[in-house]
């Protein structure tokens, strides 16, 4: 557990929002994820790190309430990953060993006490998995016979959840990256995580057997991963396909070109037709997300910007009067 504050890591104020939350942590995962800094990993690595367990934290209502309450002493028991912490004990102390519907419920006449007096309940042969006392409270509150004590197996264990940024091009080619995950002792353990052609933000991936372990060799949990897609300098996704804006001179706009573009496999050449626009859309047919999953695989749209020089010479401007003189259209009529 780091000793800088998380608000601090995340460069947000204590009041921040969830979407502040969010739209920090997006900026600084991207800034300092390893695949984005090559030339110095290692550092980028530890401050990614870093910015994932602060968020891991304050993304999430309940733990931001004890983080808020107790700070980092709040998550320093050790006994789960970057996702757990003290979620499970938040979710059982908010709503009481009641569940809801007991809230209310004054359960002092029952053991012959005043009601707000200090009770300490001792549980022989205390069954966590809902057996004992209170099944027996409640079966005959409901009118019902006291249900006998079942012995019950060793419990498996629980489930444990992350959050991974992954890059762009590493969601959409698929590949593997790594996660840390915090085990009992400060132990930390770092997992290999195999992303799927063609994920998308808020896709779940689950890697059975990898989180806490069970009682007495019963089977270990799951980890649970939820992946946030850093966005890219020049790709957008849609779908199974994706976009680039390339720009183009007013040369070959007018007259066409063959010109390189950018592809997921490096660039390639193609074809501007002569009096193309800007805006206009061009198709390169499977150079899209990439076929997975019973799923086909996406285009590249190459959207075209056509790029006017600012600063034109007289000779220059002569040549354009020219063309303007020669060629007379006017683009917007019809429009209104």
């Amino acid at each position: 557990m780091p000793d800088r504050d998380f608000y601090e890591v995340l460069g947000i104020p204590k009041e921040a929002t969830a979407d502040q939350i969010k739209k920090a942590y997006r900026a600084l995962a991207r800034q300092h994820h390893p695949d984005l800094n090559p030339e110095n990993k290692t550092q980028a690595e530890v401050k990614f790190k870093e910015v994932q367990q602060a968020y891991d934290i304050l993304s999430e209502p309940e733990k931001r309430q004890l983080y808020d309450r107790f700070g980092h002493a709040a998550f320093e028991s050790g006994s789960a990953g970057p996702r757990a912490g003290a979620t499970e004990w938040a979710a059982r102390g908010a709503g009481g060993p009641g569940g809801p519907g007991f809230e209310n419920f004054d359960f002092s006449h029952i053991f012959n006490q005043q009601p707000g007096a200090a009770t300490n309940f001792h549980f022989e042969n205390e069954d966590q998995s809902g057996g004992g006392m209170f099944d027996e409270l409640i079966g005959r509150m409901r009118g019902g016979k006291a249900p006998r004590n079942k012995p019950r197996g060793p419990r498996p264990g629980q489930s444990v959840e992350a959050n991974l940024a992954i890059a762009f091009v590493t969601a959409v080619s698929g590949g593997e990256t790594s996660v840390d995950l915090s085990r009992e002792g400060g132990k930390i353990e770092s997992l290999v995580v195999k992303i799927p052609p063609g994920v998308e933000s808020g896709a779940k991936l689950r890697l059975k057997g990898r989180g806490e372990p069970g009682e007495k060799g019963a089977p270990a949990g799951d980890l649970v991963i939820q992946v946030e897609v850093l966005p890219h300098p020049y790709f957008q996704r849609e779908g199974r396909d994706l976009k680039v804006e390339v720009p183009i001179s007013i040369g070959e706009a007018v007259l066409g070109a063959k010109i390189g573009v950018p592809t997921l496999s490096g660039s390639k050449t193609m074809p501007i037709p002569p009096g193309s626009s800007s805006g206009q859309k061009l198709r390169l047919r499977g150079q899209g997300v990439p076929a997975s999953g019973g799923k086909p695989e996406g285009d590249l749209f190459v959207q075209l910007k056509v790029v006017v020089p600012k600063n034109l010479d007289e000779p220059s401007k002569k040549l354009i009067e020219q063309f303007a003189e020669l060629n007379k259209i006017n683009p917007r009529e019809g429009l209104w």
